[in-house]
């Protein structure tokens, strides 16, 4: 099945060279529509907790004054 020429133009960032979608790293294994292009550098995602973080939690360290 083609792609219109219209569905490339609003995928063009989405799309690889291989003409499919893809998406972010981190993105990859999220059920959450906030999706972000393979081009993209995420700085932050509200949906997004690394492992790590849920291991460890929030031990809070000492701010320099």
């Amino acid at each position: 099945m083609s792609r219109s020429k219209k569905w490339r133009l609003e995928w063009a960032f989405f799309l690889g060279e291989n003409g499919r979608r893809q998406y972010n790293r981190l993105c990859m294994g999220c059920t959450h529509g906030c999706k972000q292009s393979f081009r993209a550098t995420v700085i932050e995602c509200p949906q997004f907790q690394s492992q790590r973080l849920k291991k460890s939690g929030n031990k809070g360290g000492k701010k320099a004054k």
